[in-house]
């Protein structure tokens, strides 16, 4: 299963290749609409500059979602390197914006695409508050009486989050999504089949 990690403080980083500024911020985000006003803001703090450029990845797994773009630099030499640094570090919920100042010597297509990926990359070696992304799971467990302290006991560990007292048990623990699997065979072993798991 792949890894994925974010973080939460904004890093700024600025670098000169061949007199033009890259200034980097790489920042927190989670949804589509914070990814615009990020944007706008950024667009706007830096109004006079020739290009912002940048990339985002959103989410994990099936609900992942990115994008890159080269706000006018030449196709692909901008948005797909900066992009390409975040997924190779496995960074999620992150927007990168590299803001150009042309300082009048012209980079060339090799050029640009390693200016870009050397900001971005730059930049990632600062973070300093890197965490893996856990993706949980609720699962719900259904269960007589008798098995209450033996369930209750092996699912210390995980959180509970609902408990219903009817003619049976039902419980609803959040557990990493990765070790799903194991849980509800860990709970079958120890009660012998008898523990049901609605859907």
């Amino acid at each position: 299963m792949e890894k994925y990690y974010s973080f939460k403080n904004q890093i700024t980083n600025t670098i000169i290749i061949k007199k033009s500024e890259f200034i980097t911020n790489l920042i927190n985000v989670t949804t589509e609409d914070e990814i615009t006003t990020t944007l706008k803001a950024i667009k706007k703090k830096y109004y006079d500059a020739t290009h912002n450029c940048y990339a985002y990845i959103i989410g994990t797994q099936a609900d992942i979602k990115y994008k890159a773009s080269d706000d006018g630099e030449p196709s692909k030499t901008a948005g797909a390197p900066i992009l390409d640094c975040l997924q190779k570090n496995n960074l999620t919920n992150c927007l990168c914006v590299v803001t150009r100042y042309f300082g009048g010597i012209k980079l060339g297509a090799g050029g640009l695409t390693r200016a870009y990926s050397d900001s971005a990359s730059e930049t990632i070696k600062l973070i300093t508050d890197l965490e893996e992304i856990i993706e949980k799971k609720l699962i719900t467990i259904q269960i007589s009486y008798e098995l209450l302290s033996v369930i209750t006991k092996a699912m210390a560990p995980y959180t509970l989050i609902n408990k219903t007292f009817a003619e049976s048990i039902t419980l609803t623990y959040e557990v990493p999504l990765h070790i799903e699997g194991d849980v509800i065979k860990t709970i079958t072993n120890i009660t012998n089949g008898k523990a049901i798991f609605p859907k």
